[in-house]
């Protein structure tokens, strides 16, 4: 059975078999993975921010999105997640020093490595190509190869010294299986700082609550002793200005007491006084004797004087 023409089909042009699946080739992947930004797909720029996931974007390009409230936005699957730049961290990246960019091949006359990266490890000094794999901290956001964590076991960062646990390890553009675990601490992070908010706010209310209630069970008896607290400044204050005045009186007659002068008071001022504090006076009948009763002779000792 042949066409017009003379020509002989082959089998594989009549029957039609099972298409085969498209492979992705691992090198663009990686390329697209390591070097373009996930929500702009454009090179990547410091400064360069990471998410939970693992994931690389360019700030600007990622404060645009966020910015962006629009109805008609676009929502982009890889940064769905992403609420505002809490979410993110900014990455402390080291330079490569061979890496010349894209002023290296300006003209197209030369051989362009792509497998050449920006930023190395500082420890081991891997390029941070796709080819090993390489994480970040939380804490501060250094980026080192896996390789350098699993031959340095330390609990502080190799660049900054800053302290940081197993959870804040966070490896850039992983496997399925690793973006699965980084998916589930992330939501478990979430969940336990919704928690912690809830318990601040609660203590807060109660607080609150129980402030108030002690001002309303005491405000009548808070009065009463406020205003026994002042009638008792005031007769204080009383006294000790009658205490003063006595005191002031006393230290004046024993003043003119000792310098022998003898000051006597009026009668208008011993008027409404009592017998008894009259006759302590010489100036009182009681005090004054007779001849009679006066001696003949008066001896003269020290004390008289």
């Amino acid at each position: 059975m042949g066409c017009d023409g003379g020509t002989i089909p082959k089998r594989h042009e009549l029957v039609k078999g099972p298409k085969k699946v498209e492979q992705v080739d691992k090198n663009a992947s990686l390329i697209a993975r390591w070097n373009y930004c996930a929500i702009s797909q454009t090179l990547l720029r410091k400064p360069i921010v990471a998410c939970d996931l693992g994931r690389l974007y360019n700030k600007d390009a990622l404060i645009e999105y966020l910015l962006d409230k629009s109805a008609d936005k676009c929502i982009i699957e890889t940064a769905k997640h992403i609420k505002s730049l809490k979410d993110v961290k900014e990455l402390n990246l080291t330079d490569n020093p061979v890496w010349k960019g894209d002023k290296a091949n300006a003209k197209g006359d030369k051989f362009e490595d792509f497998h050449q990266a920006a930023f190395i490890c500082p420890v081991v000094g891997l390029e941070m190509n796709g080819r090993q794999k390489f994480c970040y901290l939380r804490v501060c956001g250094c980026v080192f190869s896996e390789r350098a964590m699993k031959e340095i076991k330390t609990q502080i960062c190799h660049k900054c010294g800053e302290p940081f646990k197993e959870d804040d390890v966070i490896v850039l553009n992983g496997s399925k299986e690793e973006m699965a675990d980084l998916q589930r601490r992330m939501e478990e992070r979430k969940l336990a700082a919704k928690l912690i908010k809830k318990t601040k706010k609660s203590k807060a209310t109660e607080s609150a609550s129980k402030a108030g209630l002690a001002k309303e069970i005491s405000g009548p008896s808070s009065q009463k002793h406020e205003e026994k607290a002042n009638t008792i400044d005031k007769t204080k204050s009383t006294l000790s200005s009658t205490s003063a005045a006595e005191n002031g009186q006393l230290s004046s007659s024993s003043t003119s007491t000792s310098s022998g002068k003898v000051c006597k008071r009026s009668y208008t001022e011993i008027r409404g006084k009592s017998e008894a504090y009259k006759s302590i006076f010489t100036s009182h009948s009681s005090a004054k004797r007779s001849k009679e009763q006066k001696p003949n002779w008066i001896t003269h000792t020290a004390y008289y004087y």
